[in-house]
């Protein structure tokens, strides 16, 4: 019995003297874990890294961000969060983990957007009223008719008309152009579009070829007596002639106009005025070339028209002969002489009246 209650008490003695063990030792693992605690936030305020072999459960700092320092974050307040890492004794030990308190970033103080520029409302752009059109004046001033140029120069037209008879028109141009003889040709439209002769054609190309020597004027397509048509017809006299002429020439026979037979009036002078020409070309002198010396009334030999020409010419003269008058090439050898020999100079009409 004795034994039995020894046993008894040996049993308590020895329960007893684990508890007092048990106590001993969780005070002891407490006072490790606090002392470990002491170590964390010290290395945690002093950045330092917590060395390879430092037994689990004790503080860590977080790794530095790449390419940056290992400081910890400003303001960093280490706490306590349980975790699985457990002790000597077998408890679960706090793990130190620092939580990072967000450093207040500083705004900006928002500035305040300027107020809107205000932007016109693009208007539409007015046309101009168009203005009341004026009454168009006449298209051009009457032509002017006239039998010279001026008296106080010494400059003579020699002005040659080819409508008609053919005669020696291609010799006299050959002659006047070998010479450098200024003159004027006035040619009918009807004469550039023969089929019957070509000289006509030839004549404009000799004219062409020495636009220096020779001008050109209109003598109208067919040869009419202009006081007996419309302005109508005037127009279209005159439109047929220069159409004519173009093909082969390229000279404007404008603003040079000489009327068939030589009969002009006021409306004529309007007509032809309208058309573009500027002056309708008469003559001071009339060799009356066109006629044969064996006619009733005769027309001149070469020595009278020589004689007349010479005698009679004077400063601003404009000399009528023809392109196929009868006995003018066999004149027009000497009256260039006599004319150069009185001082008196061979011009155009270009050069003598203007344009």
């Amino acid at each position: 019995m004795a034994v039995h209650a020894g046993g008894a008490g040996g049993d308590d003695l020895g329960m007893e003297n684990r508890i007092t063990t048990a106590r001993v030792s969780t005070r002891g693992a407490w006072r490790v874990a606090a002392l470990l605690l002491a170590a964390a936030v010290a290395l945690g305020a002093c950045g330092d890294v917590v060395p390879s072999g430092v037994p689990a459960g004790t503080a860590s700092a977080p790794p530095a961000p790449s390419g940056s320092a290992s400081s910890p974050v400003p303001g960093a307040t280490p706490t306590l969060t349980p975790g699985p890492t457990a002790s000597h004794s077998g408890e679960p030990q706090p793990t130190m983990t620092p939580t990072a308190t967000a450093t207040p970033t500083e705004r900006a103080t928002p500035t305040a957007a300027p107020p809107p520029t205000a932007r016109p409302t693009p208007r539409p752009t007015a046309r101009p009223t168009p203005r009341p059109t004026a009454t168009p004046a006449p298209s051009a001033a009457p032509s002017r008719a006239v039998r010279n140029g001026s008296r106080k120069t010494n400059d003579v037209a020699l002005t040659f008309d080819m409508g008609g008879r053919v005669g020696d028109s291609v010799a006299i141009m050959t002659w006047l152009a070998e010479h450098r003889v200024h003159a004027t040709v006035f040619m009918t439209g009807a004469m550039a579009d023969s089929t019957a002769t070509d000289a006509g054609r030839r004549v404009l190309a000799i004219v062409d070829a020495h636009p220096d020597l020779f001008t050109l004027g209109n003598h109208s397509y067919s040869h009419p007596d202009f006081r007996t048509i419309s302005a109508a017809a005037m127009a279209t006299e005159l439109r047929r002639a220069e159409t004519a002429i173009a093909r082969h020439c390229a000279q404007d026979p404008r603003p040079f106009f000489r009327p068939p037979y030589g009969g002009y009036n006021s409306a004529v002078l309007a007509g032809v005025g309208a058309a573009g020409y500027r002056w309708t070309v008469l003559w001071d002198i009339d060799t009356i070339d066109w006629r044969p010396v064996k006619n009733d009334p005769p027309g001149p030999t070469a020595d009278q028209i020589v004689a007349k020409v010479v005698g009679g010419a004077k400063g601003g003269s404009i000399v009528l002969m023809h392109l196929g008058g009868y006995e003018t090439f066999k004149a027009l050898p000497r009256v260039v002489a006599g004319l150069a020999d009185a001082g008196l100079d061979l011009v155009t009409l270009d050069e003598m009246l203007g344009g």
